[in-house]
């Protein structure tokens, strides 16, 4: 059930304060701003921070936040209103972990989630504190849900070729295990190999402050052609 009016109060975030700013230094190098209508899909937007902060530099794109923990939508909520843009949607639950085709039990939700219905995606740390089957199903369904040539931007700490780095993420890494077995910090070379089999591409990384790394992924093929 949707949250109440007296339930919208904006939650805080303040990892999200300090890196929605780089995080937008990434995304001002590959969103367009020039042509109206493009389209970006939030999974997992947390509190609702970065959606509305991000929205008001982007007039051009409208923003559909998504959440599994529909106890934060109205918090999602109290950002969206607060942020007073017009190209921020209400949220939708979405269980990233299966397929976008089973998502039509929620109308709003299946409304949106459309094949090939968005330019850009966008993931901030989601990947190491939730199960692998997440991450499968963020590749799985951006493959089906971007345009061709689409963006996915994750962001997070990952590890590079087997290494994490530094020990401030191992520490981090070893208190994720201990709370949730499923969960932990990925390897880019691993996540390569899932986003491949979809059809999607590693573009770039960007090391960013706190020893997290924002990925920029690129949709290559038709879902068609990755099936």
């Amino acid at each position: 059930m949707f949250p109440t009016m007296s339930t919208f109060r904006k939650l805080n975030n303040p990892a999200g304060e300090r890196n929605k700013q780089p995080i937008l230094g990434v995304l001002r190098q590959f969103i367009d701003t020039n042509q109206p209508g493009k389209k970006l899909l939030e999974i997992s937007s947390g509190v609702g921070l970065h959606v509305s902060y991000l929205a008001a530099h982007f007039p051009n794109v409208h923003f559909h936040p998504s959440e599994y923990d529909i106890s934060l939508f109205g918090s999602i909520e109290a950002y969206r209103k607060d942020a007073s843009v017009p190209n921020i949607n209400s949220p939708i639950h979405i269980d990233i972990s299966t397929p976008y085709t089973d998502w039509s039990k929620d109308h709003d939700t299946a409304r949106v989630a459309q094949k090939e219905n968005f330019d850009y995606m966008l993931n901030i740390n989601m990947m190491h504190i939730s199960p692998i089957s997440c991450s499968e199903g963020l590749f799985w369904n951006a493959s089906r849900l971007l345009k061709h040539s689409g963006l996915l931007f994750t962001y997070g700490p990952y590890a590079v070729d087997g290494k994490l780095t530094p020990d401030s993420n191992v520490q981090f890494d070893a208190s994720l295990r201990s709370r949730n077995p499923s969960w932990g910090i990925r390897d880019i070379r691993e996540l390569e190999k899932l986003a491949s089999n979809n059809g999607i591409l590693l573009r770039k990384a960007f090391d960013l402050p706190s020893n997290n790394k924002c990925l920029v992924w690129e949709k290559t093929e038709t879902a068609e052609g990755v099936q």
